[in-house]
């Protein structure tokens, strides 16, 4: 008991004045000895009540004050790259390895029917915004787009200053923020995206050429960059898809960029550098560790798995080359070619899941993982020549559930009850999540999706469609979705034509209902053409809509 109270002494005067705290130890012990231990049970509850108050007050800080700081959660963003939904166990997979993601679900929220873009670019720039693609003029990754333009409305690459991020009112509110990763919002030139609509699809430099670099290094060009847009600091983040770039062989050289040294020149190199998702998460360990009084938001986007495809070790692939594949899912099922890809894949998802795991024992030591909301997810679907899903259509950059579907957790001890929830969820609700959470009621600028905090608290939400607009070419022509129930309605947008599929009865989207169910289908084309309506949505200059 003696020892209790002294931490309470402790906890209130802090070391503002270790004088008055050494003073009140000193009355404390008189006290026990001239009290029976009755009187002092009697006596004990006003006493600390005193002490608390009194330690508030020598601190400057109210009651009021010390309870809101606490309330306050910290959060940990990861976003995995091309991290297919049933690339992971807690989704299902037999051939992947994950134990640590598989042990924080049971622990969590996890979402069923999780959704992206089918691309990275228009993901992100949804993600970082809270807003639709036709908005910020992101729809692919330039570089993927095919055709001409009378029939697309080629993407832009850099998210304008018009569309803020959520790391402003973050920091505004108070936090402490670091983006750590893979950025992709803002392209090599910049300057060529200013005359709208391009004319013509965007180009980057060849691997390892980065004449860019010094333009990018201006502030003029920092202002698209994290430190630009809210963030504290920046780890790894700028105009790069994947990590080999920095290599003049690209994809083919030793490493690929996730081996060190990883020649990204907004990474500082350290001597002990190994494996890049294992730097990532040390330098978002110290970040934390550099600001554990709270709150912080951590930013941590893995490039990881996306290609090139490295192993993280000779014998995690020899490992996985010998394990049986998984006939539900065809992973790690093929030819040896095939296979041995799809291994050095699996030894990267479980060197990611590892990382995870690394974060989850930090916050554990640390004393912060009650107050920390932990949000994993994924940027679009699996890529194809990494990874392969038999129970969905299509794969990363698809219009069908391949490509759109993506794993998806929230984390929040004592605060998240652990299950399952059936709502479908866009990255669009992230934005708006952040800001409930962070206690942010007067965020005046638009945003397009809904906060997730009343499924976290056990409440429905109220029903509603989730909409993509693709405006240009990539796996499938420019086309519009609407979601909404079991329905998902695809319309091209060149001649209008329609696909309707049950998703309930028919996952993998394998027969169109679209001459069957007309009823159906007109009914989810009137408000899939109300919102591109409402919503003044741009059309290819081919398009043969109104709307």
């Amino acid at each position: 008991m003696i020892s209790w109270l002294h931490d309470v002494i402790d906890f209130s005067f802090g070391n503002k004045d270790a004088e008055a705290a050494g003073t009140l130890r000193a009355y404390w012990l008189s006290f026990i000895h001239l009290s029976d231990r009755a009187f002092l049970l009697m006596n004990l509850y006003p006493l600390v009540l005193a002490i608390v108050a009194t330690g508030l007050a020598n601190t400057g800080m109210s009651a009021e004050e010390s309870s809101t700081k606490s309330a306050t959660p910290n959060i940990v963003f990861i976003l995995a790259d091309d991290l297919g939904v049933q690339d992971v166990g807690f989704m299902g997979s037999q051939y992947f390895e994950t134990p640590n993601l598989d042990s924080l679900a049971e622990q969590s929220l996890v979402f069923n029917q999780a959704y992206m873009y089918p691309t990275c670019s228009p993901s992100r720039a949804a993600i970082l915004t809270g807003r639709q693609s036709f908005r910020t003029g992101c729809y692919t990754v330039p570089v993927l787009e095919r055709g001409h333009f009378e029939d697309n409305l080629f993407s832009r690459w850099t998210v304008g200053l018009e569309d803020p991020l959520y790391a402003r009112p973050l920091r505004d509110q108070g936090y402490k923020l670091i983006h750590l990763g893979k950025w992709h919002i803002v392209g090599p030139k910049p300057g060529q995206e200013s005359n709208l609509p391009l004319r013509q699809k965007l180009t980057q430099p060849k691997n390892g050429d980065l004449s860019w670099l010094a333009a990018h290094q201006s502030a003029e060009l920092q202002q698209y960059y994290p430190t630009g847009r809210g963030f504290h600091e920046n780890v790894g983040g700028t105009w790069w898809g994947d990590p080999a770039r920095g290599y003049d062989n690209g994809y083919l050289a030793p490493g690929g960029g996730y081996v060190a040294p990883f020649k990204n020149p907004f990474i500082v190199d350290k001597p002990d550098d190994e494996w890049l998702t294992d730097r990532l998460t040390s330098d978002a360990i110290d970040f934390m560790d550099r600001h554990k009084e709270g709150p912080f938001f951590i930013n941590l986007h893995y490039y990881a798995p996306h290609r090139p495809s490295v192993p993280r070790s000779e014998e995690a692939l020899a490992h996985f080359l010998s394990k049986e594949g998984d006939p539900v899912t065809g992973q790690g099922m093929g030819p040896l070619k095939k296979k041995r890809e799809v291994a050095a894949y699996a030894t990267m998802v479980k060197s990611l899941d590892e990382n995870v795991g690394r974060i989850a024992d930090y916050l554990d030591k640390a004393g912060l993982r009650d107050n920390t909301v932990m949000i994993i997810t994924s940027d679009n679907g699996f890529n194809g020549l990494q990874s392969r899903n038999d129970n969905l259509r299509g794969a990363k950059g698809y219009v069908y559930e391949g490509g759109l579907r993506v794993p998806a957790l929230i984390n929040w001890p004592k605060n998240v009850t652990p299950g399952r929830c059936d709502e479908p969820i866009q990255g669009l609700d992230l934005f708006p999540t952040f800001l409930e959470l962070a206690g942010i009621d007067d965020y005046q600028e638009m945003l397009d999706g809904d906060s997730l905090v009343p499924l976290l608290n056990g409440e429905p939400m109220e029903e509603r469609a989730l909409f993509w607009h693709l405006a240009s070419t990539y796996k499938n022509p420019p086309c519009s979705i609407i979601r909404k129930g079991d329905w998902k309605l695809i319309q091209y947008l060149k001649k209008g034509n329609i696909e309707l599929y049950n998703l309930h009865a028919d996952l993998k989207e394998s027969h169109d209902l679209a001459m069957e169910k007309p009823e159906q289908a007109q009914l989810m084309l009137r408000e899939l053409v109300a919102w591109r309506k409402a919503n003044s949505v741009p059309l290819p200059p081919s398009s043969v809509l109104d709307h």
